[in-house]
């Protein structure tokens, strides 16, 4: 499936702003990360099945590849859903379950729980990962990136890179700074991206869109009167009016 390309304009954040817009969601709204993080994830687990899973995630491998953060928990619900759909998940992930944050280590809770497979990325490594995978998510890192990524992250990335199957990235390509557009070896090489709330800054700089691949929005419940506040000043229509989920190229 491709959805249409929105034709509108649409405001690009830099990190900075990006974080306001978390704190704001948080602390002003009370709308927490459990939330936005289960919103990422539902339409995550949507755009696979659309666009990579012919409508039926049924029987198709889907490998899912998962950092301790924010970005690998919206990951982790992603891989929750597509099982719940008939998808032969297998999930990788960069760290113990005491490394995770309290919600990720939830999410990740919930999957042990479910019997969903869950390795640790040194299973990839050392050659012990499923069949050529049908499709990839890669929920490593997010815009909090610094520096290049090492160890497991780095392993991840690289056995995603060569497998030849499609690659859906979580709000950025791993090892894509959105912050100074830079572009650390290694990198996600995604065929597309859903970014969350607005694009980022970095997503549309020269030399990135060829990691990005489709650059997808999706909604994360952001209103729009929080976008026009104080600490962002931003016009940000009903973008979201008629799906959760917008193509932006």
């Amino acid at each position: 499936m491709k959805l249409p390309i929105y034709r509108g304009d649409v405001p690009y954040l830099t990190t900075d702003q990006m974080i306001e817009v978390d704190r704001a969601m948080m602390e002003d709204l009370r709308i927490d990360l459990v939330r936005m993080m289960e919103n990422a994830g539902r339409n995550l687990a949507h755009l696979a099945r659309a666009r990579f899973l012919g409508g039926d995630p049924r029987g198709k491998r889907v490998a899912v590849l998962a950092g301790t953060g924010g970005n690998g928990g919206g990951a982790l619900v992603c891989a929750r859903r597509l099982h719940n759909y008939g998808a032969l998940v297998s999930v990788f992930v960069t760290g113990p379950e005491e490394s995770f944050t309290p919600v990720q280590a939830h999410q990740l809770d919930i999957l042990n729980r479910m019997r969903v497979p869950v390795a640790q990325a040194a299973a990839v490594a050392g050659g012990d990962s499923p069949d050529l995978p049908d499709l990839i998510i890669d929920g490593l890192i997010g815009y909090s990136l610094r520096g290049a990524p090492r160890g497991a992250a780095g392993d991840l990335i690289r056995w995603a890179n060569g497998q030849g199957a499609p690659i859906l990235s979580l709000d950025v390509p791993s090892g894509v700074d959105t912050a100074t557009s830079t572009v650390f070896d290694p990198a996600v090489r995604a065929t597309a991206t859903m970014t969350l709330a607005l694009p980022k800054e970095g997503l549309r700089a020269p030399g990135v869109d060829a990691l990005v691949g489709e650059l997808y929005l999706a909604d994360i419940s952001v209103p729009p009167s929080l976008y026009a506040g104080p600490g962002l000043g931003l016009e940000v229509g009903n973008l979201f009016a008629e799906g959760d989920i917008i193509r932006l190229n």
